[in-house]
């Protein structure tokens, strides 16, 4: 992952887009306010090369500016601290991308293709203008280069902005964390940092969100989170409406569902809108399901307040509603269009929502990050570590979702400790948190493990102690094993009659099994206390 936050604070600031963005220009500034050294990289291979950069098209041809370049980016990606503006095509090339990617955060600058001729109209000094249509040229060029400046997260929309309101976005967002996640359809970018909620709506903005969005969330949090979010948007000029649901996992249902379509009708919005989630895993997974239905789909933007939405629901395309049977049963993909997440929301989570969350963080450790496990281990709960690992436990998720984004295969290993923390959730009438029940979930998978040969028998007591030092429960409520069975059949896991069960043999190995014995089940379930 390279926007880690050690990287953030001395990697390197680098502005890239098509030429009459700005690129210059807000490097200079940024460079400026940091006291950092700029690199305007047109300019440092002119002096590198002792002619102009029109001389060496003109003698040297274009092949031989595009190695001038590729030169420079891996000269320049060894070095840090550095603001840097590119060239509109330097980072057109993948591995240009990919070494200047890793030495820090990369903006691209866009800009509307009339603004950007204005600004380029007195220009005599770029090779690639000496055309006699430019419009038709630049056009032909920005669509051959689409592709490669929308692989980019961060994106700053500079047409109506000055310098010194760009250069503000660049260095609010530039120590904040952004990581890609791709799709079949595309990719989408989560952003993590203290203050982002403020920043919201340039966010939406700059992945072309429709005017009309439809802000869904609940009462608890409209009243601690929604004035900031109802102001960032309206300043970047959305029109807004606000759709309440009941908060709680008992009302992620077909009903709730339907009243949520009927407020999405009365505020007029049409499949030119777009679906804001506000809140929790309940309202990301239902803002996600009304997203991937209504009108047959609309984008829907994540803003996760609760850890456990962090690292788990607003994040994978998964969305769905509970029946009566079993939890998530009706359900779709629904890949987000952008994810926004900001850790100074955590605040004001209860003791045990901030818990819940963690078992999903854990869980992943013990799935793929055994560097991440040891911290969750030795290090105490600040502000100043929530940013590191909400996006180490999320790059767990995101390697895996990438890989198997529809659950067809490997993306089940994320389903650690759910087989047996769904049952126990809905045995409790939904007053068991999810990471409650996934903690339990994921030492009795650690049990199961062990009692089949395939895990160190130390292990169960690791996982234990971690989950126990997070304030999560780590024994089974006192309740029939027959029945914590009975709802475990019930599942959409399972394959046929056959539970499928997540089984870590170690830290970071995890393997799908669906052998596991009836009794081996019930035996560890009563091991930890079901009766």
């Amino acid at each position: 992952m390279p926007s880690k936050p050690d990287l953030l604070s001395s990697g390197n600031i680098v502005l890239t887009g098509f030429m009459g963005t700005g690129k210059s220009s807000v490097g200079r500034e940024v460079a400026c306010r940091l006291g950092r050294p700029f690199v305007d990289m047109d300019v440092e291979i002119e002096r590198r090369a002792g002619k102009s950069i029109s001389s060496i098209f003109a003698h040297d041809g274009e092949p031989a500016f595009r190695r001038y370049e590729s030169e420079l980016c891996r000269h320049l990606s060894d070095r840090r601290g550095l603001v840097i503006a590119t060239g509109g095509g330097a980072l057109v090339d993948p591995e240009n991308r990919r070494r200047i990617t890793a030495s820090g955060p990369v903006f691209c600058l866009t800009c509307d293709l009339d603004e950007v001729l204005r600004r380029l109209a007195p220009a005599r000094d770029r090779p690639l203008l000496d055309v006699d249509n430019r419009r038709t040229w630049a056009e032909q060029l920005l669509h051959s280069r689409r592709a490669a400046y929308g692989s980019i997260p961060r994106q700053i929309d500079t047409t109506s902005l000055s310098i010194d309101q760009v250069a503000s976005q660049v260095l609010e967002r530039a120590f904040s964390i952004c990581m890609p996640v791709r799709h079949p359809g595309g990719s989408y970018p989560i952003h993590i940092g203290h203050g982002l909620l403020r920043g919201l709506g340039q966010l939406a903005r700059e992945i072309g969100s429709g005017e009309r969005i439809a802000v869904i969330t609940n009462t608890t949090v409209s009243a601690l989170h929604l004035p900031p979010a109802i102001e960032s948007l309206r300043q970047a000029g959305f029109s807004l409406f606000v759709c309440t649901i009941p908060d709680g996992e008992q009302h992620k249902t077909l009903d709730t569902a339907a009243g949520l379509y009927e407020q999405l009708v009365e505020g007029d919005l049409d499949r030119g809108g777009t679906v804001l989630a506000l809140g929790g895993g309940v309202t990301c997974d239902l803002a996600g399901f009304a997203a991937a239905t209504y009108m047959r789909g609309v984008p829907v933007i994540q803003v996760p307040t609760t850890l456990l939405a962090m690292v788990d629901a607003s994040v994978g395309g998964k969305t769905a509603v509970d029946l009566p049977q079993g939890k998530n049963l009706v359900g779709a993909f629904k890949q987000p269009a952008l994810v926004v997440i900001d850790p100074d929301v955590l605040r004001t989570l209860p003791a045990g929502e901030i818990a819940s969350g963690m078992a999903e963080l854990i869980k992943h450790g013990v799935l793929a990050d055994a560097d991440l496990l040891v911290e969750l281990e030795t290090t105490v709960q600040t502000p100043q570590v929530w940013e590191n690992w909400i996006a180490r436990s999320l790059q767990v998720k995101i390697d895996v979702v990438e890989g198997d984004p529809y659950e067809r295969g490997w993306r089940a290993v994320l389903n650690l400790g759910h087989t047996t923390g769904h049952a126990l959730e809905q045995i409790s009438g939904f007053h068991m948190r999810h990471g409650e029940g996934v903690s339990i979930g994921t030492v009795v998978a650690v049990r199961i493990a062990v009692r089949m040969g395939r895990a160190d028998p130390a292990l169960p007591e690791r996982v234990a102690a971690v989950l126990t030092a997070h304030h999560l429960p780590v024994e089974c409520p006192p309740v029939s094993s027959q029945v914590i069975w009975e709802a475990m059949m019930r599942d959409k896991k399972k394959r046929g009659k056959a539970l499928r069960w997540v089984l870590p043999r170690a830290i970071g190995e995890v393997e799908v099994v669906e052998d596991v014995p009836r009794q081996v089940v019930l035996d560890v379930l009563r091991e930890m206390g079901a009766k």
